[in-house]
Parts: structure tokens; sequence; C-alpha cells
């Protein structure tokens, strides 16, 4: 099931992509009692949103007379993990501590659904993209065990973890400025349970405390992210340093996870902060994030109208 949120005459509404991918089931319609896909999340209706797609006669609207938008309107949580790819240690002048994932957070605001702007503000001309897969917890918990976590999954989507660089730099050990500005980054362009995605025979092949969790169940998922038709990063979930798993049993740990809460589960190398000279987006530039089994997040560059 591939759940999305959108608009249609400026009227916003949430559904499921039917079965050929050309339409949509309109849900708001059709589920009592819930506002939109957050709301979906929280009250555990998963399965009633299954039944009532797979019901429909026919979709409600064509998927080209649709406008996305965010995906998920009011996540409880943001959670960002940094650095956790094969070879991003090496693009910073300090190595990160083995043994625990960098955690970082992000609002709700400065995110946008497929096909909408990434804003580059008049104050900096360093935006740059991050390609992630992004997970959307189904089930909330504490201290969630890591051989449970998959059951705490709703599923997946897609999100570039778009950044500020030279502002990420602001304070010491302090990410949150470059991390924040409004619609620099973007999450969609739909939430695929996980039903829809096989576990996979991928390895987990980095070495530590983490080795815990080799065969993740979703090792084998490919990753890649283009900037107008041209690969900058390309890497597979096995080469995370923190599996996904491991994430959700980690982050759980010190706060409870809730249903809609969001983790952007890192970016492998080839942001455009690491060429020589670095490469930042500018307006017209078109980014697109790919996963074979999730599908393709794009997002056109703007200047941003400062008011």
């Amino acid at each position: 099931m591939r759940l999305l949120s959108y608009s249609v005459a400026g009227v916003a509404s949430f559904g499921v992509l039917n079965s050929d991918g050309s339409g949509v089931v309109d849900l708001a319609t059709r589920l009592e009692g819930v506002a939109d896909l957050s709301d979906l999340l929280a009250q555990g209706r998963l399965d009633e949103a299954r039944h009532a797609a797979r019901n429909a006669d026919r979709a409600d609207h064509a998927l080209k007379a649709i406008t996305f938008e965010r995906l998920l309107p009011r996540p409880p949580k943001i959670f960002c993990i940094g650095v956790n790819y094969g070879g991003r240690a090496g693009e910073y002048a300090e190595s990160p501590a083995d043994a625990y994932p960098s955690v970082f957070v992000r609002f709700s605001e400065t995110l946008v659904g497929h096909e909408q702007a990434l804003l580059r503000p008049g104050e900096s001309e360093q935006l740059d993209y991050e390609g992630e897969i992004v997970v959307v917890i189904g089930a909330g918990g504490r201290r969630i065990p890591l051989e449970d976590a998959r059951s705490h999954i709703a599923g997946l989507s897609l999100g570039n973890e778009g950044t500020v660089r030279d502002w990420v730099r602001h304070g010491r050990f302090n990410v949150t400025q470059g991390k924040n500005w409004h619609h620099s980054g973007s999450i969609g362009p739909w939430l695929v349970t996980l039903d829809e995605i096989s576990e996979t025979d991928g390895k987990h092949e980095m070495g530590g405390k983490n080795a815990i969790d080799k065969n993740s169940g979703f090792g084998g998922l490919h990753l890649t992210t283009r900037v107008n038709g041209e690969l900058r990063q390309d890497d597979r979930v096995a080469n995370m340093a923190f599996s996904i798993e491991y994430q959700v049993h980690y982050l759980s740990t010190f706060i409870g996870l809730q249903a809609g809460d969001v983790i952007f589960t890192g970016t492998p190398t080839g942001a455009g902060a690491r060429f020589d000279p670095p490469i930042w987006l500018k307006p017209g530039d078109v980014v697109e994030v790919t996963v074979p089994e999730i599908g393709t997040l794009r997002n056109p560059i703007q200047d941003e109208q400062n008011p």
C-alpha cells in the first residue's frame, strides 16, 4: 500500500495509490473520524485504509490531477541520523565516535512534498542536497528491542535532507541552524508499507557495536541521488554504519517513539559540499532521490522570495 497526502483545487486530503499507479483512492471520504495521514497513523488504522482501498471501484483522482503535499502533515518528531554510510566519516575533519549514531532533529515546516520547490534562502548560496531513506513509525514504544524494531515501522519513504552548509558551521557542536531553513528539504512521494518491501539479503558490512544486526532486513535497498540527471550519490543500506532497525532501537531508548514519528536514516557520500570546488544547488536545478522499491522523490530548486 502506498499512502500519500495531496490536494485537489486547494482542498487537502489523503489517500492510497491505486494498483496501476495512475490514480488515487481518497481515504478522507471513506474513513470516518480521520483528519489526515498523520491522524491515520496515530489512530492505528492502516488495516482499515487497506481494506477501503481494496474495495474501491475506481480511483477518485488521476495522479496527474493532484498536487503532492508534505507526506505527513504533523509528524510528532523528526529525527535525522548523520554520517551513517561507509566513507562519510572521511568527509569530515573530525572523525565521529564509532559507538553510537549522530542524531539531530528537524521541524516539519522545513519540509515540502514531491514536486514542490526547495527554496534557496537569500542569506546563503550554499544549499545542498542529501538523499535519504525515511522511516515512518507505525507503532510507538520505549526501549524497543532490536529484534522487534521492524514491527514498529509503518513503512518507508524518501527524503532530501536539504542543508544550508555555511549555517551548519555557525555553532561548534550544533547543526540545527543549517538543517532547518524554511522549505529546504522534502519527504515523499508516498509512504510504502512494509508488505510491499520484502526483506533482502543485503549484508550489514560495518563492524563495531552495531554489528549486532548484520542481516538487516533492508540491507539490499539501493539509494541514488541525481541532480539534473547526473548521478551524485549511490549506495546500499547494507553499508550503513547503523542499520535502520538499530536506529529505531537506539532512539527509543532515550525517548518514546510515537506513531507518525519520522527518521531520516542518513545520506551516502557525494553531497555537493564534497566536490572541489563545491557544487551548490541553484534555481532551475532538479534533485531526484530514488529507491526502486519506493519510487522517486523529485524537487526543483527556486530562490526564496523574502517577505
